[in-house]
């Protein structure tokens, strides 16, 4: 079985900005940055720490997506998401990288909504 071929529903939009998040009965709000994002799911990088997610958590995240061009700071769509924590990769002794799913996926799907707004431009 080939285990390389990607299985994603959808393109995501590789995006670095921040996400504010809490995770499982914790409620301190945490940063972390974005580093890509679909309409199902989110990923980031977050050190390591009592904050820090593990797999299976319940997380919310709040993060803002471009609407309109990529480098455009005031064009931009902020979420609110509950979710799960998928993964939970080590990067380093100090930074993990996170892979949730959220539990209502968004309105829009990030790369294609940029794909067009690009295309109109």
């Amino acid at each position: 079985m080939d285990r390389t071929r990607n299985e994603r529903r959808e393109e995501r939009l590789r995006y670095q900005w921040t996400v504010l998040f809490t995770a499982g009965s914790n409620k301190t709000v945490s940063e972390g940055l974005m580093v890509d994002v679909s309409s199902g799911g989110l990923a980031f990088r977050c050190p390591v720490g009592e904050n820090c997610p593990q797999v299976g958590q319940q997380v919310v995240a709040h993060f803002s997506i471009p609407s309109d061009k990529l480098y455009d700071p005031s064009s931009m769509n902020s979420f609110t998401r509950v979710g799960r924590a998928l993964r939970v990769d080590a990067l380093n002794p100090f930074l993990r990288h996170v892979a949730i799913e959220f539990d209502e996926p968004l309105p829009l799907k990030p790369a294609a909504q940029l794909e067009l707004s690009e295309n109109q431009s």
